[in-house]
């Protein structure tokens, strides 16, 4: 690298002793690509060495969670005592981390050309943001079947102070009193940017998190991804004054909606008695397969209008469960009760409702329900930020539903139009990425909060394997 460089200041000298900006276009266009060429070459072999040192780094870096992770503790972090025991903590945690790049630097410094050590310097910063951001504040979950398994990944609000302040004199140090790294180059880094984006979710309140779920996961199940575009077939698109439902969708109603039920029995109470972690860990087994492999399991025909009051920018939500077709599941009492619930899923909508419920149906694989559901919704945000959860679920007495199949309607994809009808294929469970996956371990940690309860366990659901394949109604 140190030769490369020498070569490129040569070139610079040979180029001006024969003429600089005057130097004829052809001999000029020769000299210039080669030192892009030379360049080039070094950019690789820099990324090349950098690359080198990963795994140290990897390893460094994980001690350094450890010793976060061990990090106890409360209290009002911007009280001056706290500070000074954050930083303290800071410099604690980051030794691991400090200790090799002291003694690795130290000696490229003595080695290196000053363009080259900051080259080395560059990919290095970039290594050691994506680490910490994979390894210690966004860690992939190991099973995603059970989440209270992942809970100890979470970070307290204290580990997020102490981590940040990390962040800090790490940049301090890449910097070295200017003979580093300039500060905008670190500041505007996209590595150190998505780090404090991601270490920022675990201050963000219940409703925040939701609305990041809803617009950063938007393909929750794959088979109707492309179910709402223009011109789709999926989605009919209407002009205004041809609803859907022509039940009450003109109105803003002033009465109480009526209560879910099937069949006249009251919907049972999602068991919220059971703790978190128990309700987690009575889930089957998942594989993080995409839904698209594992293929549907029926489909489902849903009639959706949105309304905004003019005065009061206030938005109704009017949902028509129509009917759903070829449901793939085994009656193993000998009864299947198939129903329909339908989830608001966004912000700020701790004080309305937020489920309802068609009745039952009797052994009914390709049942109709007819069923229409309004959802009223504040003008605090648009209704980009929220989404329809679709469950169809085997009724059963004294213990909780099983789940059928699941469908999402994200109502961004349709505000446009204002009403959509279309059918829908259910999948078997929702898919997520790892800032999805991120936001659930957050969530699932708010054990006094109702909505970010059923949020979780609506979300990490799934439909159980049938234990008779190939009977009539099975998968």
């Amino acid at each position: 690298m140190n030769n490369i460089q020498q070569l490129r200041v040569e070139l610079e000298k040979m180029y001006n002793q024969m003429g600089g900006e005057s130097l004829e276009e052809g001999a000029a266009n020769i000299l210039k690509e080669l030192q892009q060429s030379l360049n080039a070459v070094l950019d690789d072999l820099a990324q090349m060495f950098a690359k080198s040192l990963e795994r140290k780094i990897a390893t460094s870096v994980m001690e350094l969670g450890n010793l976060l992770s061990a990090i106890k503790g409360g209290g009002q972090l911007n009280q001056p005592t706290n500070r000074n025991i954050v930083a303290a903590e800071a410099d604690e945690v980051l030794t691991p981390l400090m200790d090799l790049l002291d003694g690795s630097l130290s000696l490229y410094a003595q080695s290196c050309e000053k363009t080259v050590l900051k080259r080395l310097l560059k990919e290095l910063w970039r290594i050691v943001m994506t680490t910490m951001e994979k390894a210690v504040v966004l860690p992939p979950m190991s099973d995603k079947s059970d989440i209270s398994k992942e809970a100890e990944k979470n970070l307290s609000p204290k580990q997020c102070a102490v981590l940040d302040v990390a962040l800090d004199t790490i940049k301090q140090y890449f910097h070295a009193g200017g003979n580093g790294l300039k500060k905008t180059f670190l500041d505007k880094s996209p590595e150190l940017q998505s780090l404090r984006y991601a270490l920022s979710l675990y201050t963000q309140t219940t409703d925040t998190l939701i609305k990041t779920f809803v617009s950063s996961q938007t393909n929750q199940v794959q088979q109707n991804r492309h179910k709402f575009s223009a011109g789709a077939g999926g989605a009919t698109s209407r002009s205004p004054g041809a609803p859907a439902v022509p039940e009450e969708t003109d109105r803003w109603p002033d009465e109480e909606p009526p209560p879910d039920g099937k069949d006249g029995i009251e919907s049972p109470t999602i068991a919220m008695a059971q703790s978190l972690p128990e309700a987690a860990a009575a889930k089957a087994k998942r594989q993080d397969a995409p839904t698209v492999e594992e293929g549907g399991v029926g489909e489902i025909s849903i009639q959706v209008d949105l309304f905004t009051h003019p005065g009061t920018g206030e938005h109704k939500v009017t949902v028509k469960v129509v009917a759903a077709n070829d449901i793939r599941w085994t009656a193993q009492s000998g009864m299947f009760r198939p129903f329909v619930e339908i989830n608001l899923i966004g912000p700020h909508l701790a004080d309305k409702r937020r489920k309802h419920a068609t009745k039952s149906k009797s052994n009914n694989w390709s049942p109709k329900f007819n069923e229409t559901f309004h959802f009223m919704i504040g003008n605090e945000e648009s209704l980009d930020s929220y989404e329809l959860h679709i469950c169809v679920r085997d009724y059963c007495f004294a213990r909780d539903d099983r789940l059928v199949g699941v469908a999402i309607i994200q109502l961004k994809d349709i505000v446009d139009q204002g009403s959509c009808a279309c059918w829908l294929t259910l999948g078997k469970r929702c898919q997520m990425d790892e800032t999805g996956w991120t936001i659930m371990r957050i969530l699932s940690q708010r054990t006094n909060d109702e909505v970010a309860k059923e949020f979780v366990k609506l979300k990490s659901d799934i439909r159980s394997a049938d234990p008779v394949p190939g009977a009539p109604g099975s998968q």
